[in-house]
């Protein structure tokens, strides 16, 4: 079954010296969020910006797809760590992305759990809606 989810952006003003709010989302687990140019392509002061959205995203859902997949192997992680940055640039846009993740995975080597990491990279949702980043890495290790 497939699902929708919804978000609105009110914005005012031009793209220099306008901004927006996103609204508070229809699940009600987050919002409103400030957002403007300044806060996408110099510093947030405390607004965020599409590709910090993004990133969150890509993060989510890469851990899910991670976890999805080394408990369908038989090695179900304890714990998944993972952290994606989406890098912007004004007039290219999105020019890079990397994902770290460290795992405490019982039963797992570090080839193994690279190799389930480069999997999910390549297979969550998130990742193949960003596969026109010309730039995308990834750090996986378990944890110490």
């Amino acid at each position: 079954m497939a699902t929708d989810r919804t978000a609105n952006v009110v914005w005012q003003g031009d793209l220099m010296n306008g901004s927006g709010t996103i609204e508070q989302v229809p699940s009600g687990a987050f919002g409103p969020l400030d957002v403007s140019w300044a806060s996408r392509a110099e510093e947030p002061n405390g607004k965020t910006s599409p590709e910090e959205l993004i990133a969150a995203a890509w993060a989510s859902c890469f851990a899910m797809a991670l976890s999805n997949g080394l408990a369908k192997a038989g090695n179900p992680p304890e714990k998944l760590e993972t952290s994606a940055t989406v890098t912007f640039q004004p007039g290219e846009g999105i020019i890079r992305g990397a994902l770290t993740v460290r795992g405490t995975v019982p039963g797992l080597d570090e080839d193994g759990f690279r190799e389930a990491a480069e999997d999910a990279k390549q297979n969550c949702p998130v990742s193949q809606a960003l596969s026109g980043i010309p730039d995308v890495s990834l750090d996986a290790g378990l944890s110490s």
